[in-house]
Parts: structure tokens; C-alpha cells; sequence
């Protein structure tokens, strides 16, 4: 062989490798360019048109799941919840499957969803939403070679969350997001949870009065006068924190309960002292009360912060009205004892009188016998005499015994007051933790 013919064999041995180099290093995005001009392209695929079912018959089956993001705030008087969440759903559309050169190409990309069909899923229990466009709108299609489409999308919502606060703030409330369709009928559109995890939260979810507990994934499917509509929910159960309630309202009610018996230990003619005391108290717990309103619903039943704040608002006016009794005793005590002074004057005259008549008769030989005359002082006395010893003895009462040791009455109010009102708050106490306590297990 010639070294003509040698030179060209080289030639056309570079020219091969060349153009093998050439062909392996494939322009992939031109490649993707072509597969979606290809599958999308303008009277190839139809947007309206809803995917065939299962061998080409039956409804389009539409997985969901979800990625909880964060939960922002839980409003009771407004009775919702705002939550972020990344939303996904996948279907099967076969219309769009395409070559993956040989595994190369694992997906297409779009981030207009008005290319493919979508399913016309709703949330049914918003009230308000909107998508995330920083810096660019949170959204994505992704179709596999096989005709599935992943659609993804970022959404922040406000969701309807209807409560019973009849155990407020010992209480549990439970939450929903519900997902349905809103044209497409069971027979054309059904929703199901994806496999395996279909909710999942992000890890250290913190909420600043709420723990959440857990959640659960159901079907929810409503029948209506145009048909039965596919629909799933997420049922999230919140257990409120009892802490902040303990130290912003229980024990600051406690307080000043306790504040209001400090009267019963001050001295009767301490007028100012005591009724400014009471009214302050009574003043305070009025606005704690007003305050914990307004942060609530307007609702028709009794809630078990209303029972606390009602029976400690009755506790401090329950003090102020003792002072008023006490003060009505002690005025009573000193008319009394007035009357009392008078009596004896009276007495001691009649005494006096009647000594003086005995020294006037001092020339009688005999005496008369003691005839006892309506109204006579030394008479009476010698007949209560008599009575006295001719009663029973009595068996002693600790009780009266006691409260003997104060003469008047508006002292023993006061020290009835100084046992009987801690005694009843204290009894209350075992009562009202005891059954909304248990009230609460048992509705878990």
C-alpha cells in the first residue's frame, strides 16, 4: 500500500473520531427544547382536555401531599389560623410522555402551569391566600418520561378553624385544611393522599400559644344537588399552652382575692383604709375580667375562664360587702352598748332611792315581807338570781366559747370572715381543677 492511500486512511480515521466526539457531548437543553416542542407543541397537545383514567377509562387519579412550613398564628376570636405550606400534586397524563435518551434526561422543567391540565382543586375552608413571586413566582411543573406531572407550588393561607372554648384555656382544638374539587366530579377527578408520608411538618414548629400534637389525614368527599366531589383533609390537633395562663391570669386573680381579705385583719375604725382596699380589688379584677374578654369570642355558653374570673370577682365583692356588714354591726354594737350605759344609770337611781327609803323607816319594829312590785330593780335581780341556779348547766360549746373572747359583734364577723373566706376559695379551688381536669381527659 501506498503512502498516499495511508494518508487518507489517517484523514478519514480523524474525521470519525470527530464526529463521535461531536455526538457524545449532546446539547441537552436543545434537547428539551425539541421534547417540548414536541409533546406541547401547537395543535399537539390540548390544556382543556383531562387525562385518560386507568387503561384509558375512569376518573384522573391525583395524588397529594404536603410540607407544612409554619403555622403563624392561631386567633380565637377570629377563629382561624394562618399556615405556609409547599403544595404538590402528581398525576398521570399519558399524552405527555416523551424519550429520555436512554435515561439521560430525567425530567422537563416548565414554570407555567397553564401549558398542561391542571386539576381544579380548591381549599374549601379559606379565607384568605396568596403565592410567594420573591424573586421569582415559588412554582414548578416537572414531567417525567412516562407521562407523569409533579406540579409544586408555595402558598401561605388563612383557614376557617371553627372552636369550642367551652374548656378555655384548659382546652384542645383541632384544625383543619380541606381540599376538594370544585368542577370535576368523582366520576371524572378523584384526589387521594400519596403513599407513605403524605403531611409532613418542618422539624422545631414553634407556635407561641400552642403545642401541636399531631395530625391526622382523611377523605371528605361531599355530595351535592350536581354531584359528589372528591375532597381530602388534614385534621391538626393543638393542645394550648397552659402556662401563660397560669401566670398572666390564674395566680394574678389569686393575688388579689387574697389582697381583699387583708380588711378582715384591719381594725374596724380603719374606715378609708378598708373601702379603699375593697374597691381597688374589685376595680383591679373588673378590668383582668374585661381584659380576658376581649380577647375572646362573643359566645353563648360558659367557658371555664369565665367560671374562675366570675367566682373571684364574687370573692373580692363578697369582701367589700363584709366591710359594709361589719360597719352596720359596729354602729349596732355602739347603740347597744349606749342603751346598755343608760340601763345602769337608770338602775343605780332606783337603787339609790330605794336605800334611801329603808334609812327613812329606821323606827319600824318589824318588817314587811319583800313584796315584789312591777318594775321593781332589786326584784328582778334576786328572781334572775334564782333562775340562774335553778337551770340546767349547760354543756360547753368550743365554738361559743371561742367567739366569747370577742365581745362585739363586729369582731366576730371579721374572725368568722378571716376562716370562713379562705376555707370556701380553697374548696372551690379542689372543685374547679378537679373537673375541668378531668373533664379535659375525658375528651381526649
Amino acid at each position: 500500500m501506498g503512502a498516499g492511500h495511508c494518508f487518507w486512511i489517517l484523514y478519514l480515521a480523524c474525521l470519525c473520531s470527530a464526529s463521535l466526539g461531536n455526538n457524545a457531548k449532546i446539547n441537552f437543553r436543545e434537547k428539551e427544547k425539541k421534547v417540548l416542542d414536541q409533546i406541547l407543541g401547537q395543535g399537539k397537545y390540548d390544556a382543556r382536555i383531562r387525562p385518560s383514567g386507568i387503561n384509558g377509562t375512569g376518573p384522573a387519579i391525583v395524588r397529594i401531599n404536603l410540607f407544612v412550613r409554619s403555622i403563624a398564628t392561631i386567633s380565637d376570636i377570629k377563629m382561624e389560623y394562618s399556615v405556609q405550606l409547599t403544595f404538590r400534586e402528581q398525576w398521570l397524563d399519558e399524552r405527555l410522555k416523551f424519550d429520555d435518551i436512554g435515561g439521560r434526561l430525567k425530567y422537563l422543567t416548565l414554570t407555567e402551569a397553564n401549558r398542561v391540565w391542571m386539576p381544579d382543586l380548591f381549599f374549601s375552608n379559606e379565607k384568605e391566600g396568596h403565592f410567594h413571586n420573591i424573586i421569582m413566582p415559588n412554582v414548578y411543573i416537572r414531567i417525567f418520561p412516562y407521562g407523569s406531572v409533579l406540579y409544586s407550588i408555595r402558598i401561605s393561607l388563612t383557614l376557617a378553624c371553627p372552636m369550642n372554648l367551652k374548656l378555655y384555656p384548659l382546652d384542645r382544638q383541632v384544625c383543619s385544611l380541606r381540599m376538594a374539587s370544585y368542577g370535576w366530579t368523582t366520576a371524572d377527578l378523584v384526589f387521594l393522599w400519596k403513599e407513605g408520608d403524605p403531611v409532613q411538618v418542618v422539624k422545631n414548629l414553634h407556635l407561641p400559644r400552642f403545642t401541636l400534637e399531631k395530625f391526622l389525614t382523611d377523605y371528605c368527599n361531599s355530595k351535592t344537588n350536581t354531584g359528589e366531589y372528591s375532597c381530602l383533609k388534614v385534621d391538626l390537633l393543638f393542645k394550648r399552652e397552659f402556662s401563660y395562663y397560669l401566670i398572666q391570669i390564674y395566680i394574678p386573680c389569686c393575688m388579689l382575692v387574697i389582697v381583699s381579705w387583708v380588711s378582715f385583719w384591719l381594725d374596724q375604725g380603719a374606715v378609708p383604709a378598708r373601702v379603699s382596699l375593697g374597691v381597688t380589688t374589685l376595680l383591679t379584677m373588673a378590668t383582668q375580667t374585661s381584659g380576658i374578654n376581649a380577647s375572646l369570642p362573643p359566645v353563648s355558653y360558659t367557658k371555664a375562664i369565665d367560671v374562675w374570673t366570675g367566682v373571684c370577682l364574687t370573692f373580692v365583692f363578697g369582701a367589700l360587702l363584709e366591710f359594709a356588714l361589719v360597719n352596720y354591726a359596729s354602729r349596732s354594737d355602739l347603740h347597744r352598748e349606749n342603751m346598755k350605759k343608760k340601763r345602769r344609770e337608770v338602775e343605780q337611781a332606783s337603787l339609790d332611792a330605794a336605800s334611801d327609803l329603808l334609812d327613812t323607816d329606821s323606827n319600824a319594829t318589824f318588817a314587811m315581807p319583800l313584796v315584789r312590785h312591777p318594775g321593781d330593780p332589786l326584784a328582778l335581780e334576786k328572781l334572775r338570781q334564782c333562775e340562774i341556779h335553778m337551770a340546767p348547766p349547760k354543756r360547753p360549746n368550743c365554738c361559743r366559747t371561742w367567739l366569747s373572747k370577742f365581745p362585739t359583734r363586729s369582731k366576730r364577723i371579721d374572725v368568722i370572715s378571716r376562716i370562713t373566706f379562705p376555707l370556701v376559695f380553697a374548696l372551690f379551688n379542689l372543685v374547679y381543677w378537679s373537673t375541668y381536669l378531668f373533664r379535659e381527659e375525658e375528651e381526649n
